[in-house]
């Protein structure tokens, strides 16, 4: 019989316990970490579904993003509908929102799951991703772009990333973009012919579009092009300098006026933040503000800003290790007494929140159990036979290198050694 693997881009994730620098244990302290920090922040979680129609994603990301263009996950079901696996998490809170009758109030709101983009995996970046997203929804531009740029600081702070970057840009209101985009045409259509067909596309259906480009000719191109900048308000340029002036002691910032981002929703501030040291697709986080998008699908009126976190990234560039707590292993050298045991495994857990306890349930010799515990990284193995049975007791044997000694503890002293171990 063929053996059955998982799908391309379709990774399993399986924690390892003898090892911190396992990629799935990295992931899951880095989303343990996010979550602290959202928190911290007084933000709720919302979980959506993985399927949604396909229209909501058609309507929100736009037709001439790769997203819908290419890398949808989609399929009729058994009614013939039009599915859709989720590539993204804003669309679906608004649209979970608006079905809530929920879009005209204020919302701080946190999401964490996987999404799924058919595209070539590469470094830190699978068909099936786990992304972290933090909405703030129903508050004007102004102090919301200081809260997210203050939560990914601290994010940055708190996994220790070397030498992150953010950067920060402003695409204007409906009349500056119209503006810069009339503008950007009149500056390209004389030398239309040296873009190749992507961007040629971008300039007849989304010119602003242009600005984020990969092809290195379009990119010399624009540098003699207009500027944004040369459009935007005051009010737009002043909260850009106002955000580098406040945490510039945190973090390097630097405003970049050819970032726009790759989803259509994006209104105004814009920012991502970058490290060398994923390569060429650098960005491990980014997001905007999308004051249109809940009244494009069907809501009301809704300013709002959000970010976006590819933890599979994220943990990549993550310098921190989860401490572990204090384990002990509970073994058991007679045949006999299971049930005793297991009770004494309860009051262990009960006694004591910050310790993991892991009962050994199989056979072996009392010479295996222990290389298991060492295997396992225990602090502490917890011995109990016959003997200890019947005399009320247990052996504490220390499993740390520089200390191997085993102690016959009676069960008073046993529980008061449990409740101080940290």
């Amino acid at each position: 019989m063929d053996k059955i693997n998982s799908l391309t881009g379709m990774m399993d994730l399986l924690a390892s316990k003898t090892s911190t620098e396992e990629l799935a244990n990295k992931i899951f302290y880095t989303e343990k970490v996010l979550q602290e920090i959202f928190d911290n922040f007084k933000i709720s979680q919302i979980r959506t579904p993985s399927l949604e129609h396909t229209n909501l994603f058609k309507r929100s990301v736009g037709d001439l993003s790769d997203i819908v263009n290419k890398e949808l996950y989609t399929f009729s079901d058994k009614n013939d509908r039009s599915i859709t696996l989720r590539p993204e998490g804003t669309a679906s809170v608004i649209r979970s929102l608006i079905e809530k009758k929920l879009d005209g109030d204020f919302h701080k709101l946190w999401y964490l799951g996987p999404m799924w983009r058919y595209e070539r995996p590469q470094k830190g970046r699978y068909r099936q991703f786990n992304q972290a997203g933090v909405e703030i929804l129903g508050y004007k531009e102004g102090m919301a772009e200081f809260e997210m740029i203050s939560m990914v600081c601290s994010i940055n702070h708190r996994l220790k990333i070397e030498k992150p970057t953010i950067k920060i840009n402003h695409l204007g209101d409906n009349e500056t973009k119209k503006n810069f985009c009339d503008a950007l045409i009149k500056y390209l259509k004389p030398i239309k012919s040296q873009l190749d067909e992507k961007d040629l596309s971008k300039l007849e259906k989304n010119p602003l579009r242009i600005l984020d480009s990969k092809s290195p000719q379009t990119i010399e191109l624009l540098k003699d092009g207009p500027k944004i900048s040369e459009f935007l308000q005051e009010s737009s340029l002043k909260i850009m300098d106002l955000i580098v002036d406040t945490f510039s002691d945190e973090c390097e910032i630097q405003i970049d006026h050819n970032l726009v981002r790759g989803l259509d929703y994006y209104t105004g501030f814009v920012f991502e933040a970058i490290s060398s040291n994923l390569g060429a697709q650098d960005a491990y986080l980014g997001g905007g503000r999308y004051d249109n998008l809940c009244k494009q699908l069907g809501g009301k009126d809704l300013p709002a800003i959000g970010m976006a976190i590819g933890i599979e990234r994220l943990s990549l560039l993550s310098n921190v290790l989860e401490e572990y707590k204090t384990s002990l292993s509970l073994i058991i050298i007679s045949s006999n007494m299971e049930p005793k045991a297991y009770k004494i495994a309860h009051n262990i857990r009960s006694l004591n929140n910050n310790i993991n306890v892991d009962v050994q349930l199989s056979d072996g010799s009392l010479k295996s159990k222990l290389r298991r515990a060492n295997k396992d990284n225990s602090s502490y193995a917890i011995i109990i036979g016959d003997e200890e049975l019947g005399s009320d007791s247990v052996i504490v044997k220390s499993l740390s290198d520089d200390d191997s000694e085993q102690t016959i503890m009676k069960m008073n002293d046993f529980n008061n050694f449990i409740k101080n171990l940290k």
